[in-house]
């Protein structure tokens, strides 16, 4: 379940307002992603864009694609690629049902919002 915007634990690095409009959204899932240090600090200064992206499940792990982190300027040797695939973290049951839903039934797993604290 997404969080409540009025938490101050909870900011919004980027949100995906199009999709509630382009798409029926039968449920909210929270989890967690996994991001190098550079890509933190760009989200933290507001530099990301959802849009465009989706996710998936490949080879028994669930994906983030085509999303979009600005590269973080003060960051010398250790950039990130802007627009890398990065690892979704959730619970095995979770993924079983995830991927269950993708295949049987044709849905699209569409990200909506990116929160940090």
């Amino acid at each position: 379940m997404a969080k409540p915007k009025s938490d101050p634990n909870y900011k919004i690095a980027a949100e995906n307002r199009r999709a509630r409009y382009d798409y029926a959204i039968e449920e909210d899932i929270e989890c967690g992603i996994v991001l190098e240090g550079s890509e933190v600090k760009s989200l933290r200064l507001g530099g990301a864009n959802i849009a465009e992206s989706y996710a998936m499940v490949e080879n028994g792990e669930l994906w983030l694609t085509n999303s979009y982190i600005a590269p973080y300027e003060q960051a010398k040797s250790f950039k990130h690629a802007e627009r890398r695939k990065r690892k979704l973290l959730v619970s095995k049951k979770e993924l079983n049902r995830l991927w269950a839903d993708t295949q049987r039934k044709g849905m699209t797993l569409v990200p909506l919002v990116l929160y940090f604290n």
